[in-house]
């Protein structure tokens, strides 16, 4: 299975440039972020007409995720447990949710197509919402896990953290008055471990950037920083067999700011000894 995750940054724009990513790319499942549109505004042709299957979460011009694959979808999610709602002025359990997550089941591998909110800057209630929402993220994540330790599963997305100092090379993004590279934030994105996943991107890629912002020349002087990862359970883990980050796909006529993020899943079995358990490739 090729997996990939791509913030399209409106897919209504850029339909053409995804949909030729990914059958150049052979790309099987295709996470994408920030949609920014509605289930029955999405354009579905074009990737009808490639051999995808499309599931879609949106709920305005805002936000939105999706998933393309070549192979059956099932067990589709549009929102973990404990997944915290916001809006502006409207605090409380029963805020209401965005459209910042969908699951599926695919061939046996849970995908998260995942847009972990921004943030916003350190003193806006928006930080709060991002570290609360993705502490239920991590609590649901470990709860599966302990449910099922076997099961291959991949958070993937745009998560809004630079976990490293060599993740950053945006002169403007800086700790103590920025987001993004807080400790806050750094810390809820290697929680992740506590629940079993690791990124499987970074022993194979350890470096290069994800996104770069439009504005005053960052991608041409590659100001950028890396947000966007695949989080894998062990069982994941074990059946990666490559990674790459598309930077060129930032060079096209109306690219979004964030490049596709992929990596190679090799899922099939050892059944050669009965006696032996069955383990990933």
């Amino acid at each position: 299975m090729r997996l990939a995750t791509w913030n399209v940054n409106s897919i209504r724009t850029r339909v053409t440039h995804t949909v030729e990513f990914a059958v150049r790319e052979d790309i099987d499942v295709l996470a994408m972020q920030e949609i920014k549109c509605k289930p029955e505004q999405f354009p579905y042709g074009p990737f009808e007409e490639a051999g995808y299957h499309v599931e879609v979460h949106g709920l305005n011009q805002w936000n939105g995720v999706a998933i393309a694959s070549r192979l059956p979808m099932t067990d589709v999610d549009t929102a973990f447990t404990g997944m915290p709602g916001f809006a502006k002025g409207h605090e409380g359990p029963d805020a209401p949710l965005e459209a910042r997550a969908l699951g599926a089941t695919i061939e046996g591998v849970k995908v998260w197509s995942l847009y972990v909110p921004n943030g916003r800057s350190l003193e806006d209630p928006h930080l709060a919402y991002k570290l609360h929402w993705l502490k239920a993220l991590r609590e649901h994540t470990a709860a599966e896990l302990k449910a099922n330790p076997a099961l291959p599963l991949a958070l993937v997305g745009d998560f809004n953290i630079i976990p490293f100092d060599q993740d950053n090379g945006d002169p403007d993004i800086v700790e103590g008055v920025s987001t993004h590279v807080s400790p806050e934030e750094r810390a809820a994105f290697f929680a992740f471990q506590d629940a079993g996943l690791t990124d499987v991107v970074r022993p194979l890629i350890p470096e290069g950037f994800t996104y770069w912002d439009y504005q005053r020349l960052k991608f041409p002087r590659n100001e950028g920083v890396r947000i966007d990862f695949v989080l894998g359970s062990k069982a994941l883990a074990d059946a990666v067999t490559g990674a790459s980050i598309h930077r060129d796909e930032r060079k096209s006529v109306q690219p979004s700011d964030h490049v596709p993020v992929v990596v190679d899943l090799d899922l099939s079995t050892d059944d050669d000894d009965d006696d032996m358990p069955m383990i990933f490739a």
